[in-house]
């Protein structure tokens, strides 16, 4: 029953982060180019902890989001690397996104905050329903 809750939760929070990671990346107004470029970290990385968080099974909060942590920062550095494959990926709306297209040593931060959220937020989903002996 706590696992069907938990990613019941998950996918609802999925739901709730995608829309606001790409409303975030063309966001125009009040520090567009901070929203745009640093939030969107942010909300990226908290999207692939919940997924994968969501696909494993009883996933360790910390070392996921370690995990995504190095990747992200890979996918950074390979940035600064245009072979033919990358350019061609990067071509495509979904290999921009994911991939990304411009190396910023600004996204690091970023991408610490946005795995320290995931983090607490997928021990928070762990945890499930507070029960009403602990809510009273």
């Amino acid at each position: 029953m706590k696992h069907t809750h938990s990613h019941r939760w998950t996918v609802l929070s999925l739901l709730v982060v995608v829309p606001l990671g790409l409303y975030s990346k063309f966001y125009i107004g009040p520090a567009a180019l901070w929203v745009n470029n640093g939030l969107v970290g942010v909300w990226y990385e908290i999207f692939w902890c919940l997924l994968i968080f969501f696909c494993r099974k009883a996933p360790q909060p910390w070392m996921l989001a370690l995990w995504v942590f190095a990747v992200t920062c890979l996918l950074e550095v390979l940035q600064l690397w245009h072979p033919p494959v990358l350019v061609y990926l990067r071509g495509f709306f979904l290999g921009r996104l994911v991939l990304g297209t411009t190396f910023a040593w600004s996204d690091f931060p970023h991408y610490m905050l946005g795995c320290t959220l995931a983090w607490l937020w997928m021990r928070r989903l762990q945890k499930g329903p507070r029960s009403e002996a602990h809510a009273a």
